[in-house]
């Protein structure tokens, strides 16, 4: 036989095969509309093993592992195909549907917005590219631009979430966590970190160097190349540019924005000294109520799955099912539970298009525990 004929014989089993897939979806969509009329729970975990064990009898041993692996992947297809008929006896669905369909106001252009640290902070950069005209209020901490937004002094907020080389800000995901607020906005700026002093420091006088941690990280390369210096974890690069600005002895420096510089009087000791040039924050904008302004297309969630073999490739195997582009996969220890971890998820999928219901109806029934953070659009 010739390789066409091989290609031949597959084409035609193909052609078979979806056949009896449709077919099979048609039983499955008739499953489904019988549970629902019987208020029959969805899933059945005991039919899933009984199918599971029927499948390794009908076939040769060395095909075992495989065919379950494939009906593994059935099953999460058929529970994808019958979210989109289920998908309004989810709260979550029902939630997010009523914002998708409530009025679409654009995202404004003046507002009252919360960001940590000082005039010259990276988030006022963020904050000046979402906005056009925002007022900024400035909060010493994290969680204090968090309160202001949850006690309503500020309608928005910005927050760091993770950077290109140091990678996620682990702080902001435990706040997310502890408050209800919701993303409804991210952007991208691009980081030049500087060395700044009073004026008329000189490198060589140097002895301590202050900024905040994610910062210290991201300038690793250059900070190694300096010897007998002290550096000191701060609460914010602008707030550590104002403290070096006001040091009469010319000893101390700070990492900080190209903005301070001019903010605060200071003299540049070194360029651009991040450890790479292509170095990005993301920021979230959060707000105390969800809100889905047009143009969304990714969305945030947290997730705590049971402590069991094969729940996170469960999970996982319904990004695939449904298309869902999932771009940011981030574990976190739970407190108190021993190994035990509770996912972020960061997924791209058109907030009309049908499968985006059929995903979150799905997400939403699948695990222990399940937190909505938002669904937003990311300004690049």
């Amino acid at each position: 036989m010739e390789l066409s004929d091989y290609r031949k014989q597959i084409d035609d089993i193909d052609d078979e095969i979806c056949r009896l897939f449709a077919e099979r979806m048609n039983v499955v969509n008739e499953i489904g509309e019988y549970k629902r009329s019987h208020d029959l729970p969805v899933n059945s975990g005991s039919r899933e093993r009984e199918v599971l064990a029927h499948i390794s009898k009908q076939l040769p041993e060395d095909l075992e592992d495989f065919g379950r692996v494939l009906y593994r992947s059935m099953f999460d297809v058929s529970k994808a195909y019958e979210a989109m008929y289920k998908e309004k006896d989810s709260p979550l669905y029902k939630a997010v549907s009523s914002l998708i369909n409530a009025d679409p106001a654009p995202f404004p252009k003046r507002a009252v917005v919360a960001c940590q640290g000082r005039e010259g902070a990276y988030s006022q950069i963020a904050a000046e590219k979402l906005f056009e005209v925002p007022e900024i209020m400035y909060n010493s901490t994290f969680e204090g631009v968090i309160r202001m937004v949850t006690d309503g002094l500020c309608e928005y907020g910005i927050l760091p979430i993770e950077n290109s080389t140091a990678g996620s800000v682990n702080e902001i995901y435990d706040l997310l966590i502890r408050y209800n607020v919701h993303i409804v906005r991210s952007t991208r700026v691009r980081i030049d970190h500087q060395l700044l002093a009073a004026k008329g420091a000189q490198l060589k006088d140097i002895k301590t160097i202050y900024s905040h941690p994610q910062a210290i990280d991201q300038c690793s390369h250059f900070l190694s190349t300096l010897k007998g210096i002290n550096i000191i974890p701060f609460d914010n690069t602008a707030m550590a540019a104002q403290k070096v600005s006001k040091d009469p002895s010319c000893s101390t420096a700070s990492i900080s924005s190209k903005s301070c510089a001019d903010l605060y009087n200071m003299e540049v000791l070194a360029r651009n000294i991040q450890n790479f040039d292509s170095n990005h924050t993301r920021f979230i904008c959060i707000a105390k109520d969800a809100r889905i302004y047009p143009g969304a297309n990714r969305t945030s969630i947290m997730m705590v799955v049971s402590h069991k073999p094969g729940t996170l490739f469960s999970v996982l195997s319904k990004f695939n099912a449904t298309g869902a582009n999932l771009v940011k996969l981030e574990s976190r220890p739970i407190p108190g539970r021993d190994f035990e971890f509770m996912f972020y998820f960061d997924i791209e999928l058109s907030i009309y298009d049908k499968k985006f219901a059929s995903l979150i109806s799905e997400l939403d029934h699948c695990g222990e525990q399940f937190k909505y953070f938002g669904t937003y659009q990311e300004i690049i």
